[in-house]
């Protein structure tokens, strides 16, 4: 039986061989200017304490609508002044209603680092996403077949000036991104196989990963008790979607989550 990580992947597969042929990577390569945007993606999450990566998305496969006809500007906006370290951008348009117009709308807008957040596996997507402004790119473990592909993709990203995000969900991942050598590791509570989220996986996972490595929980974390038992787990990152953009008031969400609240 197909899995949804497997469907997703041929479909992009599919939309990327379209974008290759009208604008071939040598071209989309060309248009890269200057150096990578400032600040780091990587240096948002190292400071003390625990930093907020705020994701803009519409809809989920998991959820379906959460805001279908959300605006891109005003809420990266919001999500920056409520002291966001990072701002992840969902850029797959057919579950999660993203595009990379998405992207470069809130490269635009702020000038905190953004994550391009998609089902990334291949070179042409990591340059789209520097061309666009993207500070970082995040690589699911499981979208490639061996760790030398997953290890390739990051040194891609490095030589074009992008962090990386590298996503794992059980300790077997997670040793597989740190024999690569992989700065950030995110450990996703959701299963993306079943869908399901355990926010355990975290607490466990995380046990695994060696110190000296940003660890970024990723999934299911709602309450300020998450956040602050992650926090003394050692996570140094959270990454946030459906507690956001489902609420009214995100930059009040955001500062709850974090212990900023008068």
């Amino acid at each position: 039986m197909t899995t949804f990580l497997e469907t997703v992947i041929a479909h992009t597969q599919d939309e990327l061989s379209r974008r290759r042929a009208a604008v071939p990577i040598d071209a989309l390569r060309a248009q890269i200017e200057g150096p990578p945007p400032a600040p780091r993606f990587f240096d948002g999450l190292a400071a003390p304490g625990m930093s907020l990566i705020a994701e803009m998305k519409r809809a989920s496969p998991s959820k379906g609508a959460i805001q279908a006809g959300a605006r891109v500007a005003p809420i990266v906006q919001a999500y920056a002044d409520a002291g966001a370290s990072a701002i992840s951008v969902l850029t797959e348009p057919k579950w999660f209603q993203g595009s990379l117009d998405d992207l470069a709308t809130a490269h635009a807008t702020v000038d905190i680092p953004l994550l391009r957040k998609d089902f990334i596996v291949d070179e042409y997507q990591l340059v789209e996403a520097r061309v666009i402004g993207a500070s970082a790119a995040l690589l699911i473990v499981a979208a490639f077949s061996t760790a030398r592909e997953l290890a390739a993709m990051i040194e891609m990203a490095t030589r074009i000036g992008l962090d990386t995000l590298v996503e794992v969900h059980d300790e077997r991942e997670a040793a597989i991104a740190q024999s690569v050598g992989a700065a950030i590791i995110g450990i996703n509570n959701r299963d993306l196989h079943s869908l399901e989220v355990d926010l355990s996986t975290s607490f466990r996972v995380r046990a695994q990963i060696a110190p000296g490595t940003i660890v970024v929980a990723e999934s299911g974390i709602t309450t300020r008790d998450d956040v602050r038992a992650l926090e003394e787990a050692g996570v140094d990152a959270i990454l946030v979607g459906e507690a956001l953009m489902g609420v009214g008031n995100p930059a009040a969400t955001a500062a709850e989550l974090l212990g900023r609240t008068s």
